[in-house]
């Protein structure tokens, strides 16, 4: 690993020498150059002067400040900055000791490793390390790279010291209008969400990869090979509007399955209606009395008067009876008993079904007395 920078710590009377290298490579990542379409050829950028229109070599290059808001540009040379002062040139400058949690994630920009630079930077540089360790602090500091200064956050990470530049708190932008407001949390969402939080389990880092990165070097590689290109797997159709505690709950039992690795449960599909078993045994119970009656009303002849006499005791039930038997009468000459008792239980096209059970128990005790009596006067 090359060095891309060399200075020093400085703390107090302490002054560590030390190696920067780059802790970062972005050189993996997916980056395309431009190309003429028509042909193929890449396309090159120039250095072109805004006056003349030619082309400017490097060496005629340099640098000019411009104020915002403003056209006019300031030449500036080398000569002029290194004339200006800078206590920080070539040295990290410790300006104080915090906890981690004060650093806010927004500042943090790059990140370098810090090395002794020689045996005698060896001890030094072991002694910041453990301190900041044994402490759990990070330090704070300015130091001037590459022409310019900025803050830095120096820690202790694997065994060796790291570096990490800052912006300084004006590069950050404020939070302003992008939160929304006013939004009301239930207590159980919050809890499923934390309940989703614990069941994802801890990160591995091992098994981070630039999946994309991939996909880019199997599309090249069959391009070159004159293979067919796979198309791409399709991916979700879109923002959806879901019921967020149902959401919350698949995504917990989806992750404890993938911890435990049983498969989805049945139950996580399309919510279905589930019968209440305790009124299908209810209307069972009411046929059987219902049929029993009727049989014994169709073998007793003597029960019709029990049975006519029990819509007056139902109030308001007369009406629609005496209609049905209206009906009845006029529909068929002959009417059996048995037909009649089943007439008479047959309330769907007068009543309600709630109103018909009512009167299904009614109807079913004076007949069975009805039948008792009957029994009586054969016996006698």
């Amino acid at each position: 690993m090359r060095s891309i920078w060399n200075g020093s710590i400085s703390f107090g009377l302490v002054t560590i020498p030390v190696k920067t290298y780059s802790a970062t490579d972005r050189t993996s990542s997916v980056s395309f150059v431009r190309i003429h379409e028509k042909d193929g050829a890449q396309i090159q950028y120039r250095k072109i002067c805004e006056l003349d229109g030619e082309e400017v070599p490097n060496e005629e290059v340099g640098k000019g400040y411009q104020a915002p808001g403003d056209d006019t540009i300031v030449p500036i040379t080398d000569d002029d900055l290194s004339r200006l002062p800078m206590p920080t040139a070539k040295t990290l400058s410790i300006l104080s000791f915090t906890d981690p949690d004060q650093i806010d994630p927004l500042q943090m920009d790059k990140a370098y490793y810090l090395g002794p630079n020689g045996a005698a930077a060896a001890k030094p540089y072991a002694l910041l390390r453990e301190a900041l360790e044994d402490h759990r602090k990070v330090a704070i500091g300015k130091v001037a790279m590459r022409g310019r200064e900025s803050l830095a956050m120096l820690r202790a990470h694997s065994g060796a010291l790291v570096m990490h530049t800052l912006l300084w708190p004006d590069q950050v932008r404020p939070v302003t209008g992008v939160a929304p407001e006013d939004v009301e949390l239930r207590e159980n969402e919050l809890t499923l969400a934390e309940t989703l939080m614990d069941s994802l389990g801890e990160l591995d880092p091992a098994e981070l990869h630039d999946d994309y990165r991939e996909a880019v070097e199997e599309l090249v590689t069959a391009k070159l090979e004159g293979e067919p290109v796979a198309p791409a797997a399709s991916g979700t159709s879109g923002a959806q509007v879901i019921d967020l505690t149902a959401a919350l709950e698949k995504s917990v039992r989806a992750a404890r399955g993938r911890e435990t690795g049983a498969e989805p449960e049945a139950g996580s599909g399309p919510a279905s209606v589930t019968p209440i078993r305790g009124r299908k045994t209810a209307k069972k119970a009411t046929g059987k009395k219902t049929a029993a009656a009727t049989a014994a009303t169709a073998k007793k002849a003597p029960a019709k008067k029990s049975a006519a006499a029990a819509p007056k005791a139902t109030g308001g039930r007369a009406k629609g009876t005496s209609a049905a038997k209206k009906a009845t009468a006029a529909g068929t000459s002959k009417t059996t008993p048995k037909q009649a008792t089943s007439q008479k239980t047959t309330p769907q096209k007068t009543t309600s079904k709630s109103t018909a059970k009512k009167t299904t128990a009614k109807t079913a005790a004076p007949k069975k007395t009805a039948a008792k009596k009957t029994s009586k006067k054969s016996s006698a």
